[in-house]
């Protein structure tokens, strides 16, 4: 069985690297070392380890099983290693110049940024947050790297490496201007299929559920108009007949600001549960420590 003492810590570093980056060339930059100094590190711990690690292809050095069961272990040792060589220093958020990225769906910058930045601006003047859209990266390595600090949605395919809070839970709800002829009155399930829909063809989790739920009524394949994301819908619904189906706290934000109302759909749709993801690697991280708890004060309901 082998033991740590039979194990170089730098092998290890660098098995890390390759695993995040997938080329030679990248890791030896980053690390100053050469490529061929990379690889023959990499020789040693094949032959450490018995087994191949990473296959070369077109695409850049893709692990093995064995290398895909090793990358967390290995990435949560170098991590402690590193916490306990570096004692933690206190975040203070009122001078920290920090940035921290932050993975949503467009749903989510609708609804958290505005208040975040607001609060954010009076607590934190320096203090940088970005997001970026929950479907254009890759949340596992993304995360596991540190190049994204939170993730806030419904998302529940993370893996055991990923803590969780819960933020709340919400309906969808149906959306359309106010003075929309279905306006101030409960919503039937007859008008509610003769109604002019408009579809939000997401292909991200868990809104295609509710797309299959609104597809078995007949729905999708009625509707005359669709966009692949939320962002346009209160410009569209604002100025139109069509109704839309909503999470309900996107409606919440866009009511006043567009002149629209919201009502309880006719049909049963699953509720939605937005929580807040870090994975297990920055759990004591003193700065995400802060920020995920300050999220949860401004937008955790009980």
């Amino acid at each position: 069985m082998l033991e740590a003492k039979d194990i170089d810590l730098n092998l290890l570093v660098i098995f890390q690297r390759v695993f995040q980056e997938r080329q030679i060339s990248a890791v030896a930059r980053q690390l100053g070392l050469s490529q061929p100094a990379v690889s023959n590190a990499l020789a040693r711990l094949r032959r450490t380890v018995g087994d191949e690690l990473f296959v070369r292809t077109a695409t850049g050095m893709q692990p093995t099983p064995r290398a895909e069961q090793l990358a967390d272990s290995v990435t949560i040792a170098l991590r402690e290693i590193t916490q306990a060589l570096n004692p933690q220093e206190d975040f203070e958020a009122g001078v920290s110049q920090r940035q921290f990225t932050v993975a949503m769906t467009d749903v989510g910058e609708v609804y958290f940024m505005p208040l975040l930045a607001a609060k954010l601006h009076t607590c934190a003047p320096s203090l940088r947050l970005r997001t970026v859209r929950a479907s254009s990266v890759d949340l596992k390595t993304e995360m596991e790297s540190g190049h994204v600090d939170l993730a806030i949605g419904a998302f529940d395919d993370l893996s055991e490496a990923w803590y969780q809070r819960r933020l709340f839970q919400q309906n969808y709800v149906c959306m359309f201007r106010q003075d929309h002829p279905l306006a101030g009155k409960p919503l039937d399930i007859k008008e509610f299929l003769a109604a002019q829909h408009l579809i939000v063809a997401s292909q991200e989790q868990p809104y295609i559920n509710i797309n299959q739920t609104l597809e078995k009524a007949g729905i999708i394949a009625a509707a005359h108009f669709s966009v692949p994301h939320f962002v346009a819908v209160p410009y569209i619904v604002s100025t139109s007949d069509l109704l839309v189906t909503v999470p309900q706290k996107l409606a919440e934000r866009a009511a006043a600001p567009f002149g629209l109302v919201y009502t309880t759909p006719p049909l049963r749709l699953p509720s939605l549960q937005t929580n807040v993801f870090w994975h297990r690697r920055y759990h004591q991280d003193a700065g995400n420590l802060w920020l995920r708890n300050f999220i949860a004060e401004q937008f955790a309901e009980m």
